[in-house]
Parts: C-alpha cells; structure tokens; sequence
C-alpha cells in the first residue's frame, strides 16, 4: 500500500526494487574500502609504520570519497526526496539519514582539510588524532548502511509507488 510505514522489521528473503537494490548493492564496496582505511588507521594507532600508513591513508581516503559521494548524492537527491513527500525530511528517517551523511563527510573533510600537507609538522598525536577522524567516519557509516538496509529501503519498497520505483531506477541512473 503506498505511503505505509509497515517496512520496518523486514526478513532477509525482502525483495528490493531495481533502484533501491542498486543502492544497497553499492554498500558491499563502500564497506570493503572502509574496512582497508580503518585497517589502515588500526596500524597507525597501534604506532606501526605510522608515516608509511599514514601515507597511504590520506589517498585512499581521497578515493573512498570519490566513490562514496555518487552513492550519497543518489539517496539524498533522489531516494530521500522522494520519500520525504510521504514523511517530511526535518524530523524522522530521512533527518536522521542526512544528519548521518553529512556527520560522516565532516569527519572526512576535516580530515583532509587537516593533512593537506602531510604529516609535516604533525606530531605523532595529531597523526593519531586525524586516523580517529576516519574510524569515526566509518562508524557512522557502517551503521548508517545497516539502518538503510534494514530499515529505510524496506520502508521505501512498501511506501513508494511502482511508478515511483521506476522513476527512483531511471533517476538513479542518471547520477
């Protein structure tokens, strides 16, 4: 029924529409890179070649970015407007989607923004200090992707339309 809220609790055998499945088939690779950043950050942490690691986490991180935003610009520009027409988007779901979005890139650009010149200068806690900022990040982000998967796209295939599943799949596409 369209506009039912009766997505929440949804079994594993839930079939997705073609665009909220391709949304959720972007998850797998966004978490295996997140996984190599905190391993990365891990390392760094535990004081293991933290010059060498941490050379190697700024440009992965600059390249989960770059995959990650198509992801993010495709839920919040389409999948979120689209359901913010059945729930509003200033309290709810979709705020809590957003604010987790947006929580996420602070964490990452603040990183960037702080190793901009490498570790230059950097005494070894500020090097810690902005690895914490990419294991904050994905936190959020592997709980946020469990959320969407659990909740808000199940929440999505009872609320919208099949028309409106179309135009999420064409749209989607698009970006």
């Amino acid at each position: 029924m369209s506009g039912c809220m009766s997505g929440l609790n949804q079994d594993s055998s839930f079939v997705l529409s073609e665009g909220l499945q391709q949304l959720k088939s972007e998850h797998p690779p966004l978490l295996d890179r997140l996984e190599e950043l905190l391993n990365l950050c891990v390392k760094i942490e535990e004081g293991i070649q933290i010059e060498e690691n941490f050379n190697k986490l700024r440009p992965a991180v600059v390249e989960f970015l770059a995959q990650l935003e198509p992801h993010s610009e495709r839920e919040e520009g389409v999948l979120f407007e689209m359901m913010a027409a059945y729930i509003g988007r200033e309290m709810g779901p979709i705020a809590v989607m957003e604010y987790e979005h947006d929580q996420a890139k602070r964490f990452i650009g603040t990183f960037l923004h702080n190793t901009k010149n490498g570790t230059e200068e950097m005494a070894k806690e500020q090097i810690i200090h902005n690895a914490q900022l990419i294991k904050d990040a994905n936190y959020t982000l592997v709980s946020h992707f469990s959320k969407e998967e659990s909740i808000l796209f199940p929440m999505a295939e009872n609320m919208l339309t099949e028309d409106e599943k179309q135009e999420l799949a064409a749209r989607i596409k698009l970006i």
